[in-house]
């Protein structure tokens, strides 16, 4: 990811487009790229794959120019992400549900 994530930034740098970029207006347009995803999905399951592979390719990019913005590192908040949910959903409580994890029980 290290190569994508910096030609992405040399992408926009290039462009002058890093006034654009607040974490604000990235996370706008992490969700708006998200619905445009999701509309490849909108009445069925017939959906263009190479469609699917740019607007998750879109989501991805403004995802990696948020956490550059932010100065985080991607690897190591997903990472603590996962054991935070690891911890909500033990694999005794969880495995083979889709419940939510205040929905498990004891």
């Amino acid at each position: 990811m290290d190569e994508a994530k910096k030609q992405i930034i040399n992408f926009n740098e290039e462009r002058d487009w890093d006034q654009f970029h607040s974490p604000e207006n990235l996370a706008k347009s992490i969700s708006i790229e998200a619905g445009e995803l999701l509309e490849c999905f909108q009445w069925n399951n017939n959906y263009d794959k190479n469609e699917v592979c740019d607007e998750l390719a879109d989501v991805v990019n403004y995802c990696l120019l948020l956490a550059d913005k932010l100065d985080v590192d991607l690897e190591t908040i997903i990472l603590n992400k996962l054991e935070k949910t690891k911890k909500k959903y033990p694999v005794e409580k969880s495995k083979g549900k889709s419940d939510k994890y205040t929905k498990l029980g004891d």
